[in-house]
């Protein structure tokens, strides 16, 4: 009967384009009704692009055809699978009287569990990790095949935003962070373009001597409705499109500006740290276009640190972001590894990327003075950074007792709320300036003692 109605839906009409199918089909299975209950799902492979860089894109359909097979044996009587243009596969499930929210999560969790199994491939074994979104009809005030389709979807974003592996169901609370992230999409460019987004500035300091090594330079949305945005509220928006290169841009100048600020007001800083997203970093581009700015600044290439994720550096082992970190590294940049002990990293992509320094996540330095387990992983990173030759930053420290024992375990320089808070350019030359006093008043009491 859903087939019937399927094919009845657009009588004469040639090939409908696969969303378009998979749309008719919820029409379908809702317009059956009479006390049934339909509902959607949509799994979207989290590991594919992974998969075929390793393999070549050319197997890409045949690992697709392969999957889609496997999914199809798993359905029941009467739901129907569309592969979607971008590699989603949407699954209309046949409505029946027990389809409720319950059995929706058991069928989500057993197509998960199929998907994702090894797969043999002529001579490659391949196993994909997936993420699903579902909805069920009546979680929908206004019910079509259309908005069941985009509910579903909706609930996949939000799972790939925890990916690898996960599943999530639609509820009106992701439909309105949907609707959040749509509208910060939209509107970040011309907030870029206005001045709204601006570098706040946290300085680094050396546990040795306590002098400035540095300052991180990181963004801050001055919205004009929804008052200052953290990253974490407007990168979600903009990750893995082309405003990451807008706001790397725009970084990277305000932090070049700051530092010229800095030198003709006479305060020694070394250099200014920049985040830079994969997006960014796969740019072939990029190491001119940095030399470029440096020139324009007056600054030597030294001055200048990228900061990089660790999980950026795990994943990439031997492509155009490796090329693009060393040639970076050669021009005379420094290169930071950020949040190292969160990625997994291995000694080898580490030694392959020629990094400067790494940055001890959070994670590993919260209760470092009172947590043997934390001092114990902090020494083994130390010594590993020390035999590697590499430099070492705690980062978000927090107490003057965490800053005491990082440089009593022999962390090199920290950073975080116990040195100063991120702050305005406006901001930055009175707490140089407070900070040189500081170590000008403790060197004479130095003095005076000894």
């Amino acid at each position: 009967l859903l087939a019937l109605l399927l094919r009845r839906v657009r009588p004469g009409a040639g090939p409908l384009a696969v969303a378009d199918q998979a749309i008719a089909a919820l029409d379908a299975a809702l317009a059956i009704g009479q006390g049934r209950q339909g509902g959607c799902l949509v799994l979207q492979f989290d590991t594919l692009q992974a998969v075929c860089d390793r393999l070549g894109r050319a197997r890409q359909s045949e690992i697709l055809a392969a999957s889609v097979t496997r999914i199809r044996g798993a359905l029941r009587p009467g739901d129907l699978l569309f592969a979607l243009e971008d590699g989603c596969l949407v699954v209309a499930l046949a409505p029946t009287e027990r389809l409720d929210l319950e059995s929706l999560v058991r069928i989500a969790g057993r197509l998960h569990l199929v998907a994702q199994q090894p797969m043999q491939l002529g001579a490659d074994m391949v196993q994909l990790t997936c993420c699903i979104g579902f909805c069920h009809a009546r979680q929908l005030a206004n019910v079509s095949g259309q908005a069941m389709l985009h509910a579903a979807q909706v609930a996949t974003d939000e799972a790939m935003q925890h990916a690898p592996g996960a599943i999530r169901a639609y509820t009106a609370d992701l439909a309105q962070a949907r609707a959040d992230r749509d509208s910060l999409r939209g509107s970040f460019a011309a907030a870029a373009a206005a001045g709204q987004v601006r570098a706040h500035f946290q300085p680094q300091v050396s546990t040795d001597s306590g002098a400035v090594s540095g300052i991180e330079a990181l963004a801050r949305w001055h919205h004009p409705e929804r008052g200052l945005l953290m990253p974490g509220a407007f990168l979600p928006a903009i990750e893995g499109t082309e405003l990451m290169a807008v706001l790397g841009e725009t970084m990277l100048i305000q932090a070049l500006d700051a530092l010229q600020e800095w030198d003709q007001a006479g305060f020694r800083v070394p250099s200014v740290s920049v985040n830079f997203s994969q997006h960014e970093l796969a740019d072939p581009e990029l190491p001119e276009r940095l030399k470029w700015h440096l020139d324009c600044h007056g600054l030597a290439p030294g001055r200048l640190t990228l900061e990089v994720l660790e999980s950026v550096v795990a994943k990439h082992c031997d492509d155009i972001i490796v090329r693009n970190i060393r040639r970076i590294a050669e021009m005379g940049c420094g290169v930071d590894m950020d949040d190292f002990g969160t990625g997994n990293a291995s000694i080898t992509s580490i030694r392959r990327f020629a990094l400067r320094r790494l940055k001890i996540d959070r994670s590993f330095v919260r209760g470092v003075d009172g947590n043997r387990d934390q001092q114990q992983l902090v020494t083994a990173i130390l010594s590993l950074a020390e035999r590697l030759g590499l430099e070492t930053l705690a980062e978000g420290v927090e107490t003057k007792g965490e800053h005491a024992m990082l440089a009593q375990l022999g962390c090199g320089h920290v950073q975080g709320f116990v040195v100063a808070r991120p702050m305005p350019v406006e901001e930055v030359g009175s707490w140089l300036a407070d900070h040189r006093g500081r170590l000008a008043e403790a060197l004479r009491i130095d003095v005076r003692s000894s």
